[in-house]
């Protein structure tokens, strides 16, 4: 008689594995070193701590890893999210249209691996719908899982949501429960802050705990796509301390915020003489090294770059070539005079105006490069000096490239001013002492009479 795995077989239907079958198959599966148990024992001497001691083997080990990333991954709320990672992120970002796109996406970039190799501080993405900036937060989240660490992700007005509910007498967790979970979490993600309902109930439980996890120190990524002075100060102030937290603005402002600014003069290096109409030496050292500063800030812009001197000395001129330059490496450079700056700032009040006043402030002053000319020939109101301040201490802080030229000397500076255009750690200033070059029937002058300002003059850094 033919037998049923004959049968089975001329039909082409494969036949039931036999209990033999499946031993062969179980004994294929087993881990070669414990065979299966998941224990070893080391071969050890008898007065060793070890001899009997049962160890875990690697399999085991592996299977416990796998365990323990399984349930940090349920614990962390990522949900769908485990799916963003490192490597399934585009390097250069999801709108890489210019140089500034990709240069600001890859800064992000690197900050988001450098702080899931080890969470310190606060690490704050800025930016609009879409940009990548959730993308990084989860990546930070599912590469710190990956290491057994654990991760906890929650979008802003969902944790508020979830918090109300803790209220409700069928909740399976107390409110203070759920809030001390958030609030004391290794490491905690906060999704689209800005985007809450703006209730006293919300800016008060938000508070609470930006405020805690500040005082206490504890890693914490914030993604948010309103401009920092849109927040609430109290927030503000705790997620954009630069002693703790680092600001990543993720997608550079749009070209129209910028096209505002203008556009610097048309002049370059190849058009400036190095000498100029220098007759002593002081004059020509003074302005070649002025010269030879700004086409190594052009090729590598770092710091800043002070150009102190006379009207009509050059430095301007200087400052133009370096936007050109920039321009040239497709580099965004902008460029402004601090008077028509001050009333860009103002005309954003204006009812017809197309640019908010914190769109563009915020533009300004976060720029990866900006390059300022006149600073000292505005009108010395309140509020200029106010703002001033603002946008300097800004990019002192966040030690973002600047240029800026004046024909006053620091001392004659709002103090604020001149101590951070002075520090030597991030400034180099160049005192120009060529004469006024477009006015060619005047008396050479040994550069602008002012009181020296103490600190880095010169060049010296």
């Amino acid at each position: 008689m033919e037998q049923v795995g004959d049968i089975l077989r001329r039909l082409g239907i494969p036949a039931l594995p036999t209990a033999e079958d499946a031993d062969e198959e179980d004994e294929a599966e087993r881990c070669p070193l414990c065979g299966g148990s998941g224990w070893l024992r080391r071969d050890v001497p008898l007065d060793h701590p070890d001899f009997g001691r049962a160890i875990p083997c690697q399999c085991r080990e592996t299977e416990l890893a796998e365990r323990r990333r399984a349930r940090l991954e349920r614990l962390s709320n990522l949900g769908p999210l485990t799916r963003l990672s490192f490597d399934t992120l585009i390097v250069d970002g999801r709108t890489p249209e210019t140089a500034e796109h990709r240069h600001r996406f890859r800064q992000a970039l690197a900050a988001a691996q450098e702080f899931a190799a080890e969470p310190a501080g606060w690490l704050v993405f800025v930016g609009p719908p879409g940009c990548g900036k959730t993308h990084l937060a989860a990546a930070v989240a599912n590469a710190r899982i990956a290491r057994g660490e654990p991760a906890l992700f929650v979008v802003v007005p969902d944790l508020l949501d979830h918090l109300r509910a803790a209220f409700g007498p069928t909740s399976d967790v107390s409110y203070d429960e759920l809030f001390e979970n958030v609030r004391s979490a290794p490491l905690l993600i906060l999704d689209d802050l800005g985007t809450q309902s703006s209730t006293p109930w919300a800016r008060e439980k938000l508070f609470q705990l930006l405020n805690a996890r500040y005082n206490a120190r504890l890693p914490t990524i914030v993604t948010t796509n309103c401009a920092l002075d849109d927040l609430d100060e109290r927030y503000r102030v705790r997620i954009s301390d630069p002693e703790f937290g680092r600001v990543c603005h993720v997608q550079p402002p749009t070209s129209a915020v910028l096209e505002r600014l203008g556009a610097a003069p048309p002049l370059s290096f190849d058009d400036f003489e190095p000498e100029g109409r220098c007759m002593d030496g002081r004059q020509k050292s003074s302005l070649r090294a002025a010269y030879e500063a700004a086409q190594d800030f052009a090729a590598q812009p770092e710091g800043w770059l002070v150009l102190l001197g006379t009207f009509g000395c050059g430095k301007t001129h200087l400052a133009a070539a370096i936007a050109s330059a920039l321009l040239a490496q497709n580099r965004a450079a902008p460029y402004v005079s601090v008077p028509d700056l001050l009333d860009h700032l103002r005309s954003t009040f204006a009812p017809d105006s197309k640019v908010t006043y914190d769109e563009l402030f915020e533009t300004i002053r976060t720029a990866p490069l900006l390059i300022l000319d006149d600073l000292g020939t505005q009108s010395s109101t309140a509020w200029a000096q106010e703002k001033l301040y603002q946008l300097f201490n800004h990019r002192y802080n966040a030690r973002l490239p600047t240029v800026v030229t004046t024909n006053l000397s620091l001392d004659e500076l709002d103090q604020r001013l001149s101590s951070r255009l002075s520090d030597g750690k991030l400034s180099k200033v160049y005192e120009i002492y060529a004469p006024d070059y477009r006015r060619p029937g005047a008396p050479l002058r040994g550069g602008p009479v002012r009181r020296r300002a103490p600190g880095n003059m010169g060049g010296r850094s």
